[in-house]
């Protein structure tokens, strides 16, 4: 028999204010079933647990004055964070890799399957990868993960299937086309880790990461990102949240925080150089020494970044 949370029934609020264990895409999207019929269709995803407590978060305002809206979100994030907490008591964190970028990354984009790939193969190799948890890049981060153990042909025709269905997050079939392929590619070997949050909201949380820690505060979603990917970070194009997560996981590094500095790996030559030079920042910071300990390379291979990643293990190892 299922126990009755008074607490939430107590501060009135549509999620379980002593929750203490991460979700999954069934969890969050519980109530939606894709329909034909438009219409029926967003009435279906408006229904679900995702969307009604979005709903709520916003109708309550961003940042409530209301002290009960209030508590209840302070103790659902510390639920979240303590089932973080639990999670990597049986996952290494210093095998966790992240995957920043753009959320507005299309599934037709090139960059959408070079992401996916690199996942899969980082994960085939024993890696826990992370990400943001939501559409463009942090999705094909998941995808990737999902696939991992498939073939290359599956993995492909997987991502195919996806953009045929919807480009972007914004198109009708995003989600769903996503329920589908997860579907048709089972898994419970692998595991991947999405951190989003309420705030950005109106983009939906990729089902493909078996595990979800959702938070209504930003600010600790975006320091749990960065602060447990220990294996290192791999940078792929993006805009002004990929910018913020950059110099922060850059201080990180600079006062080795937690007592070492991991790799920042950007993936873009062009990108990084040109159209947002921040690697080219970077490394003047270093040579004048405003910024030390940063680990920094900038490639467009990701036979590379694969090497980077597991000699950042290997030498981390023999500390």
């Amino acid at each position: 028999m299922k126990e009755t949370n008074y607490y939430s029934l107590y501060l009135d609020v549509p999620f379980d204010v002593t929750r203490h264990s991460l979700y999954n895409a069934s969890e969050l999207y519980k109530g939606y079933e894709p329909a034909a019929d438009d219409e029926a269709d967003k009435e279906a995803f408006a229904n679900c647990y995702d969307s009604r407590v979005y709903h709520h978060y916003m109708a309550m305002g961003k940042n409530p004055q209301n002290v009960d809206e209030s508590l209840a979100r302070t103790l659902h994030d510390h639920g979240i964070h303590m089932a973080l907490d639990a999670f990597f008591r049986e996952h290494d964190s210093h095998r966790c890799i992240g995957i920043m970028g753009g959320h507005a990354l299309l599934r037709t984009d090139p960059m959408f399957a070079r992401i996916a790939m690199l996942s899969k193969r980082l994960t085939e190799e024993g890696f826990c990868m992370l990400s943001g948890g939501g559409p463009g890049a942090m999705e094909a981060t998941h995808l990737g993960a999902w696939l991992a153990g498939r073939s290359q042909e599956e993995a492909q025709e997987a991502i195919a299937t996806l953009a045929a269905a919807a480009a972007s997050f914004n198109d009708k079939g995003w989600l769903s086309s996503a329920l589908s392929v997860m579907r048709r590619y089972p898994q419970e070997r692998y595991v991947s880790l999405g951190i989003p949050t309420w705030l950005y909201g109106h983009e939906p949380s990729t089902p493909f990461a078996t595990h979800i820690a959702k938070f209504f505060e930003n600010s600790i979603r975006e320091d749990s990102i960065l602060t447990l990917a220990f294996g290192g970070i791999v940078y792929s194009p993006g805009s002004a949240g990929t910018m913020q997560e950059i110099f922060q996981d850059a201080v990180q590094n600079h006062y080795l925080s937690f007592g070492f500095s991991s790799p920042m790996v950007f993936l873009g030559s062009k990108f990084w150089t040109e159209e947002m030079p921040v690697y080219p920042l970077l490394q003047h910071l270093m040579s004048t020494g405003r910024y030390k300990n940063l680990l920094l390379t900038l490639t467009d291979d990701t036979d590379e970044i694969e090497k980077v990643l597991k000699e950042f293990q290997s030498a981390s190892a023999s500390r």
